[in-house]
């Protein structure tokens, strides 16, 4: 008779078939193995009774078991599971391990329990019980049967716990031990089944990971993680946040999201921002959020992404703190995919081209070099500026392609003018931020000029404030360091739109600055730009530093220029950006045959 119990059970494991359905068809084939009897099957958890399996019994006498602590006098299956023995009580009625308990068992007719612990090696996993309608003790055929069982439940509850251990691997960030990416996946798609609105996801990215990393080293950067982690799991509560990526998390709100999500942001960040002890460091971590609301319908992948969106422009716009999404945001991801796709299209098409925009002596009116501008002409014969692609840069591997095809025909022209013995200093060529931590900036732009015979003295390469002291780590200050060392010059570009202070000018590796149009058109009488204008050409002179005065377009401007010692600008006064053709004959009517010694490199 076991030994078709034995093969009725075993095939439900190899099945794979649910642990609980399991339990029960095995207490069903006992109780009809052994009429009279009543089968129980209790799991043991952290100390607690917990029912598993009892087809025949009310579900009001298994609900008042669970939970229930196990003890020496908790009946007999707490009884077994404290003692780790086997508990055979004959009369329940009078038995002290049934006190708190025989109002349960009595009315349904039971009179003796006998029960039996379920090991999973040294532990205690279950309990197996056999409930008697008459005092006795089991005899040789019910202990032969409870020795099957207790095997076979062994057996299953094994399988079952390997099963939600690789599930609990599968689905659960190793070092946070919050739920993973794939978790939270899998909880979008629950979301797609219901297909309601009414909820939504929130993603946080960590601000200043890599600056610990780097500093204080991975340990310590792991450590703030795990901080972070619990921090944000305490504020969105148990299986509601998820570690997603290295330095960025997701929580999905489902309790009344309309008025919380905002809220909730709010609470994580105050959270987020105390301090941290990391590895013997204090650590004043620091998160930017996105999040989105989803609408009736909505998909959730649709709701994940629209999320990411306004992650992104928080970040762009407002680190440190939360947007939510809005139809606007769009938008610009849009114009990003656009601008990226055309140019990469262009450049296939050797439709990238450069302009030059003269430099000039502002006492002469001599052109001393150019400022090389990017420039892209449409299938149908237009020319788009730079401005109208800008977005395109932000793309690692399209602003690498951008630049070589820059430098490269850049390069080129300078070459035949020398060849045809122009008279020029130098041109100028912008970098953007992927330029400097795509790696080996260094290496791309010398090989460049030397395979064209350009010599390094004729090459300024301008980067932007907002690439170069915005910037919160080594990498562009490093590559510029070594590019000056090579004997090109560097300028900061757009110098007073934003990052930029008279500390930088003390510290700041740069030959020239160039002062943003954005003071020169302001150059009129009453305006403070004319005081800060005038103040920095001193500053500048004093520091040995080149200025060049861009954006200039009336002779007011001019005048107000020259007054104050700028020796050098450009702006549509004197030319918009033209073609290599014409920037040629440039040179050839405007050129200065007696070049200005260029000014020595700072240290």
């Amino acid at each position: 008779m076991t030994l078709e119990l034995q093969n009725v059970i075993l095939e439900m494991i190899a099945r794979g078939e649910a642990l609980q359905a399991t339990i029960e068809r095995l207490c069903l084939e006992v109780e009809a193995l052994v009429p009279g009897t009543v089968c129980s099957v209790l799991s043991v958890d952290a100390g607690h009774l917990h029912p598993l399996g009892g087809p025949s019994l009310p579900h009001s006498y298994s609900a008042a078991l669970d939970n229930l602590p196990i003890g020496p006098l908790a009946g007999s299956c707490g009884a077994a599971a404290f003692r780790g023995e086997a508990v055979s009580v004959t009369d329940i009625e009078h038995d002290p391990r049934w006190v708190n308990f025989k109002d349960l068992a009595l009315p349904l007719g039971f009179k003796a329990c006998w029960s039996t612990p379920i090991f999973s090696g040294d532990r205690v996993v279950a309990t197996f019980a056999f409930y008697f309608r008459e005092c006795r003790r089991p005899n040789d055929l019910e202990r032969r049967i409870v020795d099957a069982c207790i095997h076979l439940c062994s057996i299953a509850i094994e399988r079952e716990e390997r099963v939600c251990e690789r599930q609990r691997l599968t689905y659960t960030d190793v070092l946070t031990g919050l739920p993973n990416r794939a978790k939270f996946n899998q909880v979008l798609s629950e979301h797609a089944k219901h297909g309601e609105g009414g909820w939504g996801v929130l993603l946080a990215d960590l601000d200043n990971l890599k600056v610990v990393n780097d500093t204080f080293g991975h340990g310590t950067g792991d450590e703030l993680i795990q901080v972070v982690a619990t921090r944000i799991a305490l504020v969105a509560g148990i299986g509601r946040a998820f570690r997603i990526g290295g330095d960025e998390f997701a929580i999905v709100v489902d309790k009344d999201p309309a008025s919380s999500l905002s809220m909730l942001a709010t609470r994580i960040l105050e959270v987020i921002k105390e301090h941290a002890h990391c590895c013997g460091h204090v650590i004043v971590p620091g998160a930017t959020l996105g999040g989105c609301l989803a609408g009736p319908g909505e998909p959730p992948d649709q709701v994940r992404q629209c999320a990411d969106v306004a992650l992104y422009h928080a970040k762009e716009r407002s680190r440190g703190q939360f947007i939510e999404h809005s139809s606007g945001l769009g938008t610009t991801f849009t114009r990003r995919f656009r601008a990226i796709r055309d140019v990469s299209l262009a450049l296939a098409e050797h439709r990238i081209h450069a302009h030059y925009q003269p430099i000039v002596r502002l006492d002469s009116g001599e052109v001393v070099g150019f400022e090389a501008l990017c420039r892209m002409t449409t299938r149908s014969g237009e020319i788009i500026s730079a401005a109208n692609f800008h977005e395109a840069t932000k793309d690692a591997h399209v602003a690498a392609e951008l630049t070589h095809c820059m430098l490269s025909r850049v390069a080129s022209d300078m070459r035949s003018w020398l060849d045809s013995g122009l008279p020029f200093q130098h041109v100028g060529i912008n970098l953007s931020a992927a330029d400097f931590h795509a790696g080996h900036l260094q290496e791309r732009v010398c090989t460049v000029f030397a395979e064209a015979g350009v010599p390094l003295k004729h090459v300024i390469l301008e980067v932007t404030e907002s690439v170069y002291l915005g910037q919160r780590d080594h990498v562009v200050a490093d590559e510029i360091k070594a590019l000056r060392n090579r004997g090109m010059r560097v300028a900061l570009d757009d110098f007073g739109t934003g990052f930029a202070s008279l500390t930088h000018l003390l510290t700041v590796p740069v030959d020239i600055i160039k002062i943003d149009k954005s003071f020169i058109e302001r150059l009129v009488p009453g305006d403070g730009a004319v005081v800060i204008v005038e103040g920095l050409l001193n500053i500048a002179n004093k520091l040995g530093l080149r200025v060049v005065a861009e954006g200039i377009e009336t002779d007011t401007q001019l005048e107000q220029l020259v007054s104050f010692g700028c020796k050098l600008g450009q702006g549509y006064l004197f030319s918009k950006a033209v073609d290599r053709d014409a920037a040629t004959s440039l040179l050839a009517r405007y050129g200065q045959h007696a070049a200005i010694d260029c000014l020595p490199l700072r240290a």
